[in-house]
């Protein structure tokens, strides 16, 4: 909607009116990353040593949302959310029509705790 505004000269002026959009903060997961504050770099390694590295994640509060950062993205290097580069790829062949793996696995976290089943 456009409001008019009468300048010194006599014209018209089209001025934008006021759109209001509510304020939805946007939490930065990596903040609460465990990674965060220790040497990430040991999470970018190969072959059988991913294995291992695989294991730091499992503690991490912010696992399923690194998992599904990787997948969307397609990352192809390194360990995340407690995924090697081997599981992902494996992963993303079997599930081709995913588009969105944020909302899919944060639906699963969601129903997981709520106690829904997967079949419900």
């Amino acid at each position: 909607m456009l409001d008019t505004l009468r300048p010194v000269t006599g014209r018209p002026r089209l001025r934008p009116a006021v759109v209001v959009r509510a304020c939805t903060a946007v939490w930065n997961w990596r903040a609460a990353a465990r990674c965060r504050t220790s040497d990430a770099e040991n999470l970018f390694v190969t072959g059988a040593d991913q294995r291992e590295a695989r294991e730091f994640c499992l503690s991490c509060p912010v696992r399923t949302e690194c998992l599904a950062h990787a997948l969307d993205h397609r990352v192809e290097f390194g360990v995340w959310g407690g995924m090697t580069e081997r599981e992902r790829r494996a992963l993303l062949r079997r599930r081709p029509d995913v588009r969105d793996w944020a909302a899919l696995l944060g639906r699963a976290r969601s129903d997981h705790y709520a106690g829904r089943s997967r079949s419900a």
